[in-house]
């Protein structure tokens, strides 16, 4: 899989792509991100991205000239002409909620363009134009697209086929089928006078495998009572009903 990220502070992305299994993702020729300055794609002396918003108002907003010509760059590098074959990601506020759903579905995909929002967004003929999909990685505004690209790559990251060694890792994890995973332990068996529950070392894998969806259920219950009713029925997926 090919990213691309187009950005106005490319300096923040070296330290999270150069560690863990992103970097290893990258080594194993699985995953390429190739960080893009924004400000490479202006033409005045002060390189210019943004500037104050018609209508009035507080903020700048992202001007769409260096966008337009930043993403047609990439695409054009790439061999893409239009839309098809790379899709364009909007980091923005105003976008759809990352999921590990939407995880998954954008890991199918060969090309990725993400474009980092700042100030008070981008000019709007840049999200009709040029953007197939805005996704924001939670109901909170941080000061720019930076951070939640990181965090969109690494999401993706774990879902191209071979990046992480167990696929059963991503199968069972949080959300994954509608439920926070289960408590996990590992040795020393009793921790300062605290023992691992009985069940797991017990060899029992039926019973295990019970305890642990009893255990899902009610941490979900407990801390994301929000999450019931967000998926198909434990039935279509072939899983557990509870």
């Amino acid at each position: 899989m090919q990213i691309d990220v187009i950005t106005i502070f490319p300096e923040m992305f070296p330290g999270a792509l150069g560690a863990s299994i992103i970097k290893r993702a990258q080594e194993q020729g699985r995953l390429r991100v190739t960080v893009r300055d924004l400000r490479r794609f202006t033409h005045d002396r002060r390189r210019t991205v943004d500037d104050r918003p018609y209508g009035g108002g507080p903020g700048m907003v992202m001007k769409p000239e260096p966008i337009f010509e930043a993403v047609e760059a990439v695409k054009r590098d790439c061999g893409h002409a239009g839309r098809e074959g790379c899709r364009t990601i909007l980091m923005s506020p105003q976008g759809e909620r990352f999921s590990t759903a939407a995880a998954q579905a954008l890991a199918r995909c060969e090309h990725l363009l993400i474009v980092c929002g700042h100030y008070e967004g981008v000019d709007e003929r840049v999200r009709l134009s040029l953007i197939d999909q805005a996704i924001s990685i939670g109901d909170y505004v941080l000061t720019g697209g930076e951070l939640p690209a990181m965090v969109v790559i690494d999401g993706i990251s774990r879902y191209i086929p071979g990046v992480i060694g167990h696929d059963e890792a991503t199968a069972e994890e949080s959300f994954a089928a509608g439920w926070l995973e289960y408590p996990q332990y590992t040795r020393p068996p009793v921790f300062r006078d605290m023992a691992v529950p009985e069940v797991l070392v017990s060899g029992d894998h039926q019973h295990i495998a019970t305890w642990r969806k009893l255990q899902s259920i009610a941490r979900t219950l407990v801390s994301r009572p929000d999450l019931q009713g967000r998926h198909p029925s434990r039935k279509e997926q072939g899983g557990w009903t509870g």
